[in-house]
């Protein structure tokens, strides 16, 4: 196919897309007006599926609880392309639309990442262009990428619905990926309210972690001498993994953020049941692996300095994130001719982490960033600026973006997979994120 013709495709897409901008930024604001939590998100997931249904697209549904997966062609042989949305909030009080009940809200911009992958579903499909396209196109709504609520997934797994805490973790184990050969997805980018691309390359993986502080209760006046504090136990703790932070290496990108969320029981009793989250966040999986040690022996060095029973469990986080170059390299070709010059920007990386970061260890993956919002991520004052910018400008760098890899014989797209080393495979992935999985001091917490 000579290049006039795939530009021809690209522009009947992006005018399809454009054509239905006010359907996909009216379904944006839905789902931020009824945010709702990881594997929770039945409201969303039927959104997603009413788009789909109104456009044609068979789908299939309760994937990893609420997941929906939709393909543009019916049994189509050849290169899979999967565009990725995420269904679930965060949660973070005082935003505009902050669920009073949970606290959820989209302030990670889950919601424009959602308008994006129905968008590209929209225009790919609505276009008329799937026979020019030699491959096909999976369109995936994902729950759960926010790691968060401990407690409710642990049960969720001891009642068999998931194995993993995070969505995409679940769905690759569910075999969901084992049919997908090159995934996208965006992410909103804080304080940028105008139109803007940012190239991620790479960004930190995790473990998460909960900390049980077991001690002795006893009147906190009158027979302090009696009981075993656990909030001291937590506290030398903590101070212990501070004392590490000077070995930690700057190109590590360690970080260590813990949140005290049971501090005792009341005022005048000793406490003796002190509990901890936290992340161990770094830069690849031997660092992830080799500080997680370091910080498990600080904490524990806190329940021994007053005889207090340490319980720690590491629960598999995300795994650190590497985009694909030489897809950052096609999607910026097309960044250009809908942006200027300086609304394109190289991000380098990123102290965050997501669950995209376990797809691209398998499958060649870009994870860009799109502004549009004002505000931080994950923060109160995060606020859609540009809607349009916000999830119509990537649901059209998506779908041009496919075009460049499905086109003619798909050469580009198999040139992406021929090139690509995946660092882990999915036997060794599973065998890695099972192995995180440990308890050391006795029970759950």
């Amino acid at each position: 196919m000579s290049t006039e013709e795939i530009e021809k495709l690209k522009q009947l897409v992006c005018k399809t897309i454009d054509a239905n901008s006010g359907k996909i930024i009216d379904f944006s604001k839905s789902v931020e007006k009824e945010p709702e939590l990881g594997f929770k998100e039945e409201k969303t997931s039927k959104k997603v599926r009413d788009i789909f249904d109104s456009i044609g697209l068979k789908h299939r549904d309760g994937l990893a609880i609420t997941g929906v997966k939709a393909k543009l062609k019916d049994g189509h042989d050849g290169i899979n392309v999967a565009v990725l949305g995420e269904l679930d909030a965060v949660i973070c009080r005082g935003n505009k639309n902050t669920d009073p009940e949970t606290g959820a809200a989209h302030t990670c911009g889950h919601h424009l990442q959602l308008g994006a992958l129905i968008g590209s579903a929209i225009g790919l499909k609505l276009s008329g262009i799937a026979d020019k396209l030699n491959g096909n196109v999976t369109f995936m709504a994902v729950p759960s990428e926010e790691c968060i609520e401990f407690a409710y997934r642990q049960k969720l797994i001891q009642q068999g619905k998931i194995h993993f805490l995070g969505g995409k973790q679940e769905l690759i184990y569910q075999g969901e990926f084992d049919d997908v050969d090159i995934a996208m997805m965006m992410h909103s980018m804080k304080n940028c309210p105008n139109p803007t691309v940012l190239l991620g390359k790479s960004s930190n993986g995790f473990l998460a972690k909960t900390i049980q502080y077991i001690g002795k209760a006893a009147h906190a006046a009158e027979a302090p001498e009696q009981g075993i504090n656990a909030l001291n136990a937590a506290m030398i703790g903590l101070m212990g993994v501070n004392a590490l932070r000077e070995t930690f290496k700057d190109e590590d990108y360690i970080r260590f953020h813990p949140i005290i969320t049971k501090g005792g029981d009341v005022v005048n009793s000793v406490p003796d049941d002190v509990r901890i989250e936290s992340y161990v966040r770094a830069r690849t999986i031997d660092a992830m692996v080799k500080t997680n040690e370091k910080v498990d022996r600080a904490l524990k060095a806190g329940g021994d300095a007053v005889g207090a029973k340490t319980v720690i469990r590491t629960i598999p986080g995300y795994l650190p994130l590497e985009c694909s170059q030489e897809l950052n390299d096609m999607y910026r070709r097309n960044c250009s001719e809908l942006l200027p010059e300086s609304g394109v920007l190289e991000g380098g990386h990123f102290f965050a982490s997501t669950d995209m970061g376990d797809v691209s260890q398998l499958i060649p993956s870009i994870h860009p960033y799109i502004g549009g919002v004002s505000g931080s991520l994950h923060e109160k004052d995060f606020n859609v600026e540009d809607y349009y910018a916000a999830c119509v400008l990537p649901a059209k760098l998506f779908a041009m973006l496919i075009v460049d890899l499905l086109a003619g014989s798909a050469e580009k797209g198999k040139d992406v997979i021929k090139n690509f080393k995946p660092q882990l495979s999915k036997e060794e992935y599973l065998k890695i994120l099972n192995g995180f999985n440990k308890v050391i001091g006795g029970e759950k917490c």
